[in-house]
């Protein structure tokens, strides 16, 4: 493969992490580093590759930009990053916005659009389904330590009232949760976008803050597939994902090898939409 030079945008610890295993890839070449503060690159990132204005990112000529910032990058920047090059966003809670995503999907005409799977098990395989018209249904689950959410409005108040037992913050659909945990909840984004003939309004996704999880992010998976649900002869998939993960910590730790995965495998897919 020909050596392809990746932007970054964000550089909190996965975006770190990414820079540093950018520059050992015999394949990949860091193109720019951005960050909403930039003094945090100095002594980090070498000043050619800083990016201070994100509106400049054509002049680094990157082939892929990687988003591992926040939702609203996707939401102002993300149709310009795919009219230049291929884009990888770190952030898929962004496409909860209906505007946002068709926005992306139109402009998907040249270059692709990259969704990386993280702590999505089984991704390939429901999109399948999908594919085919068969995926009925499909539910994710999250558990992780109060600590390790950032929330927003109503379930922030309730997340700061658990206390020794198990609450369930939210149940319902992806989209309804997406804006009030935009950092929190990429996995089921990912998995609305996978399950894409029952999309952000069908999937539904299930928020439990649970205070024994101090060393682990638990992500549960259910897919119902051809057959007959009411009778309980449908084909059903439930897979239980644990993903070690110190306390407060919002990204598991096998979550980052698995982010830099989706990154060497974010090419020569071409236009649209594509899981990695």
């Amino acid at each position: 493969m020909e050596k392809r030079t990746v932007g970054v945008v964000g550089f909190g610890h996965l975006g770190q992490y990414l820079v540093d295993q950018i520059q050992k890839q015999p394949n990949l070449e860091l193109a720019f580093v951005w960050n909403r503060n930039i003094s945090a690159l100095f002594g980090k990132v070498e000043p050619d590759n800083i990016l201070t204005n994100l509106l400049d990112f054509k002049d680094f000529g990157p082939d892929l930009i990687v988003e591992v910032a926040h939702p609203s990058v996707t939401h102002e920047y993300g149709a310009a990053f795919l009219a230049a090059a291929d884009f990888m966003i770190g952030s898929p809670t962004a496409m909860a916005a209906q505007e946002t995503e068709a926005a992306l999907r139109q402009a998907a005409q040249v270059h692709g659009l990259y969704v990386p799977s993280g702590a999505f098990w089984g991704g390939e395989d429901i999109k399948k389904m999908a594919d085919r018209g068969t995926l009925q249904a499909l539910k994710v689950t999250m558990k992780k330590h109060p600590t390790s959410f950032k929330l927003e409005g109503e379930l922030a108040e309730l997340n700061k009232s658990v206390m020794d037992n198990p609450v369930i913050l939210y149940e319902g659909s992806v989209r309804g949760l997406c804006p009030l945990a935009p950092n929190n909840v990429n996995t089921m984004a990912t998995a609305a976008i996978a399950a894409h003939n029952l999309g952000f309004d069908h999937v539904q996704g299930c928020l439990v803050s649970d205070p024994s999880l101090v060393d682990w992010h638990i992500v549960e998976v259910e897919a119902w597939g051809p057959g007959d649900m009411k009778s309980g002869k449908a084909f059903r998939t439930h897979t239980v994902r644990h993903n070690p993960a110190a306390t407060g910590a919002v990204t598991g730790s096998a979550t980052y090898e698995s982010f830099l995965s989706s990154l060497l495998g974010a090419h020569s897919k071409g236009p649209g939409v594509h899981l990695c």
